[in-house]
């Protein structure tokens, strides 16, 4: 297995498409999407555009959807919700399809979508995903975070270090072994480094900030638990993501 990290998905080869995607949006969409499939929800349905997610989900019965718009950090007007995973409680989204659109998170995923297996990882549950990757040893996997608005974010690139630095530990694998790219080290790098510090990176992260301004700190704590989800989200068709049960 090697792994490759991409910090946006504008990074990303064009000309090739890994065995095993994974989308990473810590702060917050894929997180959220994690924590909606943990606690029942039925799928989640990613979109880029805001306009196409109204009229797609206009098909679903309104009992049992819900739509989920975010722009900026800030919930969208008109919106059911918008991408805090703290709004994700079994009595509001069980049984329910979650229809999402993020400033980064959906991009990532699509960026991805044609890969033989797509999976959505965050800090939450980044244990099921690894033992998923450990079972399944697919021969080229990519971790690509979502980033800002096409730059660098540091919480998603700690996640990726978090995923390469288990899997290494699980297989006593060397980085060598392991990394098919430069970023992979740098991002075991600064995981190893705040693997125990995690919500005071967030603090330092420029999307940290911007939650903390609009009054998510509880999110931010939230989102930098790890392993706290058993949960594995996987494209089923293109664009919709659901638990998947990995049997060991």
């Amino acid at each position: 297995m090697k792994l490759f990290v991409y910090h946006t998905p504008e990074l990303t080869p064009t000309d090739e498409v890994p065995e095993c995607a994974i989308a990473v949006d810590v702060l917050r969409a894929t997180t959220t999407m994690a924590t909606v499939l943990a606690v029942g929800g039925e799928a989640v349905q990613v979109f880029s555009d805001l306009d196409q997610l109204l009229q797609k989900s206009e098909s679903w019965p309104v009992e049992k959807r819900l739509r989920a718009g975010e722009r900026g950090g800030a919930k969208v007007t008109g919106f059911d919700m918008g991408n805090s995973p703290l709004d994700c409680t079994p009595e509001r989204v069980q049984g329910k399809r979650l229809f999402i659109s993020t400033t980064n998170g959906t991009r990532a995923l699509q960026r991805v979508q044609n890969a033989k297996v797509v999976l959505a990882a965050a800090l939450i549950n980044r244990a099921t995903v690894v033992e998923y990757l450990w079972q399944q040893q697919p021969e080229t996997v990519w971790i690509v975070g979502s980033g800002w608005e096409g730059s660098f974010s540091l919480e998603d690139t700690v996640c990726a270090g978090a995923i390469a630095y288990s899997i290494m530990q699980k297989g006593n694998l060397s980085q060598d072994e392991l990394a098919g790219n430069d970023e992979v080290i740098s991002a075991i790098a600064l995981y190893s480094q705040w693997q125990d510090n995690l919500l005071e990176l967030f603090h330092l992260a420029s999307h940290g900030k911007r939650l903390l301004r609009l009054d998510c700190l509880e999110d931010l704590k939230y989102c930098s638990q790890t392993d706290i989800l058993d949960v594995l989200p996987m494209q089923r068709e293109p664009g919709v993501l659901v638990n998947t049960v990995i049997h060991s």
